[in-house]
């Protein structure tokens, strides 16, 4: 019997290329599923988020999965806060917090108790750590063990330059947490209206910060937007990607 070969080895290839495709497949997964995988759970896309974790090319994705899901955003934030889990707040059907939580610290900071969403603390959590404590060893040699605040959920329009806006604040739906200052371990305070026009260590700190917070808040306002925001960092666990 002949055969033309023309037609079997282009054939002869796609079938070992398949094979070879579905044993890199088969491999990838016992190397993710088995006990004693090698893959760090930072890159392991089958493991949840890790607050702590080092930041990877999968941080983000996997940041996006616990917000996606409530039980999720709790168990990732659970890991480096104390979290009072409580029911949801319907003030109106603009103003409401849901899920709702209570949040005294996070990390390595101390906070005064405040009421917020998950989803919102989830993301000062990756802040806190990924970005405010270098900043402040990297300015200041030391970490910072209070973030200052004035709270997250308020039933209330949007303030602007221009008077109060027909829109309601992401604060009616503790979207956002507004940032005024911190404590040092060493009891040193910065302040976002005193500290932030300077041009020393505290206010290279708070510009540092405040880029960083960029990374974790997809809508970051500071002291240089406008006049509203120069005494606090507006970071909104909602938006568009501004950073200004």
């Amino acid at each position: 019997m002949r055969y033309d070969w023309k037609i079997i080895r282009p054939a002869l290839r796609r079938a070992v290329l398949r094979v070879g495709v579905l044993i890199s497949v088969l491999g990838g997964g016992v190397a993710l599923f088995h006990p004693e995988t090698p893959l760090p759970d930072e890159w392991n896309p089958t493991k949840p988020l890790q607050v702590n974790a080092p930041v990877t090319a999968l941080t983000s994705w996997k940041l996006r999965a616990a917000l996606r899901r409530d039980d999720a955003c709790f168990a990732a934030l659970e890991q480096v806060a104390h979290v009072s889990r409580m029911p949801p707040l319907f003030d109106s059907e603009e103003c409401h917090i849901q899920p709702r939580l209570a949040l005294s610290s996070i990390g390595d900071a101390t906070l005064a108790a405040f009421e917020t969403r998950c989803q919102t603390a989830l993301r000062l959590a990756m802040w806190e750590q990924h970005g405010l404590q270098t900043a402040a060893r990297r300015h200041l040699g030391r970490e910072v063990i209070e973030i200052r605040h004035y709270s997250s959920y308020s039933c209330r329009k949007m303030r602007t330059s221009a008077g109060e806006s027909d829109r309601m604040s992401s604060h009616a739906t503790a979207n956002a947490i507004d940032v005024s200052g911190f404590r040092l371990a060493d009891g040193t305070l910065v302040d976002l209206r005193r500290d932030w026009p300077g041009e020393d260590a505290k206010s290279a700190f708070l510009r540092d910060a405040f880029e960083s917070a960029c990374i974790w808040f997809p809508l970051a306002l500071g002291p240089d937007y406008n006049n509203l925001h120069a005494d606090h960092f507006h970071l909104q666990a909602t938006g568009w990607g501004l950073c200004r």
